[in-house]
């Protein structure tokens, strides 16, 4: 029996295609559930990471999906939020996203506040589990968490991006 292998760019190119593009997909919606229910998407995004760079199942994970340049899933989610709310603050989301995103800045009474200069957002008050998933409270909890210099207004969103996948980087 011969052996078949592909390429490695091949072998990228349809783990693209058929898996983290499945892992992309409405993962906002996967904000704040379970490690539980993270873990078994980790799994599989560990598996596709070994496959495409040839690791052993006994090797570490973490420097694989670095070396190909992958955020682990609880980032990746983290990731696809804050660049949403970077949208929302420079109206390139849609109008019923960005309505959600209110800078402490435009809120009456709060703009002497010192918050309101590091560019953070209002975070509604819930009473349930569920409502702390929602965009509107989860988006500007994870916006709120990144380093003022990360929220400074005049970052192109390439620069965004770029400086918000590092720092995800470093804290995986």
């Amino acid at each position: 029996m011969t052996k078949f292998t592909l390429p490695t760019e091949a072998t990228r190119a349809l783990v693209q295609a058929f898996v983290s593009c499945r892992l992309d997909y409405c993962n906002s919606l996967l904000a704040g559930v379970a490690d539980v229910h993270i873990r078994r998407l980790q799994l599989l995004q560990n598996a596709a990471a070994r496959l495409v760079a040839g690791a052993r199942r006994c090797d570490h994970i973490s420097p694989v999906l670095a070396e190909l340049h992958w955020l682990p899933v609880r980032q990746r989610i983290t990731f696809k939020i804050a660049v949403l709310v970077w949208k929302c603050l420079h109206n390139k989301a849609a109008r019923y996203l960005a309505e959600l995103c209110i800078p402490v800045t435009s809120v009456e009474g709060r703009r002497q506040l010192r918050s309101a200069t590091t560019g953070t957002l209002l975070l509604p008050r819930v009473r349930t589990f569920t409502g702390q998933r929602s965009f509107a409270v989860f988006a500007p909890a994870t916006w709120n968490s990144l380093p003022p210099s990360l929220r400074a207004p005049k970052l192109s969103l390439s620069t965004f991006k770029r400086l918000l996948k590092t720092r995800l980087f470093q804290h995986a």
